[in-house]
Formats: C-alpha cells, structure tokens, sequence
C-alpha cells in the first residue's frame, strides 16, 4: 500500500504519525527579507515578575510596534469573485457580522497577498518554523502561529486559544467588538463543531447556543458541549434540518454562527494545510484525503496549499480527494455526473455521523477546490467504512467512522492504481475514536446486521483454570506464528 500519514483535525486529540505542536515564538526569524527584530530573551522580564503569557506578548509587541512592517489584511468578498476580483467591487470588514453576499452567494476572505508578497516563501516558511515548540502568546496555537495568514489584523488580547493544533478554532473574544450585538455564539452540528465550539465559549464567558439531530449523535459526542455548559437544543431532524433553523434564527436573533457558511472559520481551518507541510519540512504531499459532510474542510485544505504556493513556500499543491459515506454522498454523485447538475439527497443514517449531510452548505467550495487541485471524489459503503476503521485500530490508530471514509477512499484509489506505490498521501482525521465506542462494540460484538465483520476481534471466553487458558494460549500464538 502507498505510505500515508493519518493527520487528526479533531479537537483535543492527539495526531498519530504528526508531532503536536506545542507554541511558539513571535520573533520573526533573522532572513535578509524583513527588517530584524530584537530577541524576545533579551526583552522578558526575570522570571519572577512575569504576570502570565499574555502580559509578556504585550511588554514584547510595545518594544516591536516601530519596526516597519507593511499591514497586512484582510476583508470579505463575494466568493463567485475569487476567480475575478475585478468582477465586483463589493467586500466587507471581518468585524461585521455577513455570511452572504448581495446576490445570495458565499462569502471567502480574501488577503492582501500584495502586502503578503513582501516577503518571499523562505521568510514565511522560517517564521512558521520559528515558533514551533515555544510558548509566546498566541503563537502557540496551530492555528495562531498563522495568524498573519488567518485573521491579520485581530488584537493579540482578543484571541481565545488553548494552544491547539488543527482544531476548528472560533475567535469569540472578537464578538465584543464586533459592529452589531451579539448575545451569544450558535452552531448546527453532528458533534464535533459543536464540542469546539462550547469549549472556547466556556473560556471567553460567552454564551453557546448548540442545535443537534435528536438521537443522531454518541452520547459521548453530546456530552462535551452540556459539559462545557452550552444550551443545547435536540431537535427531530437531521443535521440539514438544524442547518437550515440555525440560519432562519441568527437571521433574526443577535447570535453569531459558527458554521462554515461564516467564512471566517475556514480561515483557522486552512492552517491544518500549512501545519502539514511544516511537518512534511516543507515538501508537499502528493495526495491529502479529506471526508467531507458540509464540505468546508476541502475547500479550507485547497486555500491552505494555494496561499502556500503563490507565496513561494512550496512550488505546487497536492491533489485532494474527498471522500463520503454511500449514505450520504451528494457531491460524489455531482463528481460521478461530470459535474452536470447538484442534486441535494436525503441522507441516510450512517455511522459516519458527522458527515451525515445531504444539503453541503459548501458544495460550490468544494467543487472549486476538487477542480483547482485536480481533485477526485470516492465514496465508502458501511461496511467498507467499519472494515477500514477496525483495520486502522488494529494499527494503535483508534480512529473514527469518517476517518474509515477516507481510508477506504485511500485503499480503493491504491487498489485502482489511481495512487501509485510510492506516493505520499496524508489521511485527514476529523474525530477521536472514543466518540464513537458504541459502534466500534456492535462491530467487534458481529452485531451489526448485515455485515460480516471481517475484522472483529471479540474476546475470547475461557474456563478459571490453566490447561484451559494454556490450550487457548497455544492456539492463539500459532496462528500468529504463519
């Protein structure tokens, strides 16, 4: 099988195959580019008059305000525009609350590349490197040591971070200077959003409002945003029905929405893109598999890679391939039509939760993003799906449904000969397996009906007494040893 490496997104969990990377350092590393900054060792204080991490960013940004850095920005666009900038003159501050333009289309961030350009691939991809492993506020972060990349412009303070790294990060800190009043934070969710999202609202102090598919979701997957004290509606539908209420509310109410129709929150998510390549030293994959639900993971890794090569960090992008579950898999049938004509469908149950969705908000994303990278669609049956995730577990991956998507997509495209023997591919991990305890007993229990099971490994019963354990043991360690 071709090497790949399982690199997670999901929150709080660890990434097999991928370091963790921890923090980092807001010195700009010392290239003939940018004007040098002095050592932040030589600006702290002594260790015992450091009042926490913030106050020290603070002290440090006060002595660097001189030095003579072009601004950077960054601003809202219609996302039919992106193409053709010059196609229309309409934009938006980051700070105002809009998730869709004047004709009704998605918005994208688009960033003064101009200002970016000023320094060359080799500065960027150094000051990256610079602040892996240090804890300067709030480069820390996976998703804020990008912040030039991400949200330019945003006040150090405003920030709300645990030092993740490829987590979805929302900035709720920004709310209270946004140009409308927001009472709270509100997302539609299978789960893993909604997890996210609770958790940096809890550390903000600002209300999170959750609308969840009743009887859709883990237990475990519920019980993090009631855990982290999120007013948490269970609504009889699915997740498309939550979307679509979710939108008529904060159409009406001053609730902020956290989904990925609010294109600010691809902004974070693309940083997973640029945290490969760090991981990789910069060379570039030749393949990245994404599942895809709603679809803004896709189209968040292409803008990722993209701003990588058109700043001059890498020389190309890797092709992308998203992969969904057979039960709810609109856009490989968009993909499977040669792109014809979207049909949203009615999704059907799947043990890939999190992208049970037959209505993408994200879908014309997506689809830019599979043409721009030479992109592939596939699809995973249930079976197929449960077979590669205990196939992955086998391995010490513990991994979730969606991420046995993607496998299958990855084992199908090897088998195919689509990925070649030697290609590099990264195998993208949305959700911790111990979300999703229940399914992974049914499937080591056969107790799915219908499916064989192939690879269950149910414990074995055996009599209190030693030749009954031996003669077990024995059987056991034979069929080991061919």
């Amino acid at each position: 099988m071709a090497a790949f490496s399982l690199f997670s997104t999901a929150h709080v969990t660890p990434k097999p195959t991928l370091h963790f990377i921890k923090a980092s350092t807001s010195d700009l590393p010392k290239t003939s580019a940018p004007p040098s900054q002095p050592s932040t060792q030589s600006q702290q204080p002594p260790l015992k008059t450091r009042h926490n991490i913030r106050e020290e960013a603070r002290l440090h940004n006060a002595a660097t305000t001189a030095t003579n850095h072009p601004r950077f920005t960054a601003k809202y666009v219609p996302f039919t525009a992106i193409s053709d900038p010059s196609s229309s003159d309409e934009s938006y501050s980051l700070d105002e609350i809009v998730y869709r333009s004047q004709s009704g289309s998605l918005l994208d961030v688009h960033h003064d590349m101009a200002a970016l350009k000023h320094f060359d691939g080799a500065y960027w991809r150094n000051l990256f490197d610079s602040r892996v492993g240090k804890t300067t506020w709030p480069f820390g972060s996976g998703v804020w040591s990008k912040k030039e990349w991400v949200l330019p412009e945003i006040d150090d303070d405003d920030i709300v971070s645990a030092f993740e790294g490829n987590s979805n990060l929302f900035w709720a800190e920004r709310l209270r200077k946004m140009n409308k009043p927001v009472v709270g934070v509100g997302c539609a969710s299978t789960g893993d959003t909604s997890a996210a999202l609770s958790a940096y609202c809890a550390s903000a102090g600002i209300p999170s409002i959750v609308f969840l598919p009743a009887n859709k979701i883990s237990m475990a997957q519920l019980v993090q945003p009631i855990a982290n004290g999120a007013f948490v509606l269970s609504i009889d539908t699915d997740f498309d029905g939550c979307m679509q209420l979710i939108r008529e509310v904060t159409a009406e109410l001053p609730i902020y929405l956290a989904n990925s129709l609010n294109s600010l929150r691809l902004e974070g998510q693309k940083t997973a893109a640029i945290e490969i390549l760090q991981q990789f030293d910069w060379e570039v994959p030749d393949w990245v598999i994404v599942p895809g639900g709603n679809l803004g993971n896709i189209y968040a890794f292409y803008k990722g890679f993209s701003m990588c090569k058109e700043l001059g960090l890498v020389d190309r992008i890797p092709r992308l391939v998203c992969a969904q579950a057979a039960n709810a898999n609109p856009l490989y049938l968009y993909y499977k039509s040669g792109w014809k004509e979207f049909k949203p469908v009615k999704a059907n149950t799947t043990f890939a939760s999190a992208i049970q969705i037959g209505d993408p908000v994200s879908i014309d994303r997506a689809v830019y993003a599979l043409q721009k990278s030479n992109g592939i669609v596939e699809e995973a049956t249930e079976e197929e799906l449960m077979d590669a995730m205990a196939q992955a577990d086998s391995t010490g991956m513990f991994t979730c449904p969606h991420t046995g998507v993607a496998l299958t997509a990855l084992i199908k495209l090897r088998r195919s000969g689509v990925i070649g023997p030697t290609d590099r591919t990264v195998v993208v991990s949305t959700a911790h397996g111990l979300k999703f305890t229940q399914s992974k007993i049914d499937y080591h229990s056969k107790d799915i009906k219908d499916m064989a099971c192939r690879y269950a490994n149910p414990p074995v019963q055996v009599k209190a007494d030693f030749g009954s354990v031996m003669d077990v043991l024995k059987k056991y360690l034979l069929s080991k040893s061919h």
